[in-house]
């Protein structure tokens, strides 16, 4: 059993809930708050696109199999199960809260997560490094159309695509191509710009859930929705697992192969999502929108942790095995 170990940005991001719901930003603030909001997102962007090794975008591309599966869990697999479980049970959560689940499925898959949980269990990490960064990549252009397409579907509205260019695409892309310049500066200060992307997070957590509380968040969600949410979180996440480790076996992938599946494939990025989030849709639904992820995040955490420890046990014993037989 692994030690229950308190996710640090999981409590700060409680943290900011419940400064927002007892100090919201009002009146004067909140045009300063959305444009604070609006900056950090981009710089976060660009701190991204510097970050990203083009050694690692080109590395393992012709596991080209691999990649498709993992970008088919990510941008097709999600969203049809976000479908049918709306279309099961509409009346099951708020509108405003299966925006937010249909929102999640839309994602693409996390990139330090998917890469540390391949490596723990044993898996194909190179493949692991250039599926979550292409996931990613895809994700500023994809994410976008498959909100547009599911939301339409339901009679709701998304922000334009020229929101998601000019706030998300040109920072990495400009951060990108200076990467020549600033890229190993980037890398030397992982964790100082790791702790700005987290800030950046909790800056738009913070506004978002300030408008959703003089909005009434929590006159109109009550307690018992909180349980639901995580209850169809886990069991997306629970669909996506055992799809993933089913298929990739009858795929006939190498174990390895399929670690990397199974972790890349069943992720969804808190990073990249809240400011998404924030882009997309009105400031009055960020707050609903966003529960369904941040509850995923760090159920996904735990789950996969327990996964990752059970792979790595599994591919020890392997090793026994073939070191007694030889």
């Amino acid at each position: 059993m692994m030690p229950f170990k308190p996710d640090p940005f999981l409590l700060s991001l409680i943290a900011t809930l419940i400064i927002a719901t007892i100090l919201p930003c009002h009146g004067a603030a909140v045009p300063i708050f959305q444009w604070l909001a609006v900056i950090v997102i981009a710089i976060m962007f660009f701190l991204q696109g510097a970050r990203l090794s083009r050694a690692a975008v080109l590395n393992g591309l012709t596991a080209w199999r691999l990649h498709l599966t993992i970008l088919a869990c990510t941008f097709v697999l999600f969203p049809l199960l976000g479908l049918a479980l709306h279309a099961l049970a509409p009346g099951l959560l708020l509108d405003d809260v299966w925006m937010g689940v249909l929102f999640l499925c839309c994602l693409p898959s996390t990139v330090q997560s998917s890469i540390a949980f391949t490596s723990i269990g044993r898996g194909n990490v190179p493949a692991a490094v250039c599926s979550a960064t292409a996931s990613n990549i895809a994700g500023i252009f994809i994410t976008p159309v498959l909100v547009g397409l599911v939301l339409a579907k339901h009679g709701a509205q998304s922000g334009g695509v020229m929101s998601i260019v000019l706030q998300l695409l040109l920072p990495f892309v400009a951060g990108q191509l200076l990467q020549p310049w600033i890229g190993g500066w980037a890398h030397r200060n992982k964790k100082l710009l790791s702790m700005t992307d987290r800030g950046s997070i909790l800056i738009v957590v913070y506004t978002a859930f300030s408008e959703a509380i003089v909005q009434g968040l929590w006159h109109r969600l009550p307690l018992e929705q909180l349980a639901v949410i995580a209850v169809v979180d886990t069991a997306l996440l629970a669909v996506v697992l055992t799809v993933t480790t089913i298929g990739s076996r009858l795929l006939g992938f190498s174990r390895e192969d399929e670690v990397a599946i199974v972790f890349c494939g069943s992720k969804k990025t808190l990073a990249s999502g809240v400011p998404m989030a924030n882009v997309l849709f009105p400031a009055a639904s960020v707050g609903f929108v966003v529960l369904p992820l941040m509850l995923y995040h760090q159920i996904q955490l735990f789950v996969c942790a327990w996964m990752a420890k059970r792979f790595a046990r599994q591919a020890e014993t392997a090793e026994e095995g073939d070191s007694q037989t030889a």
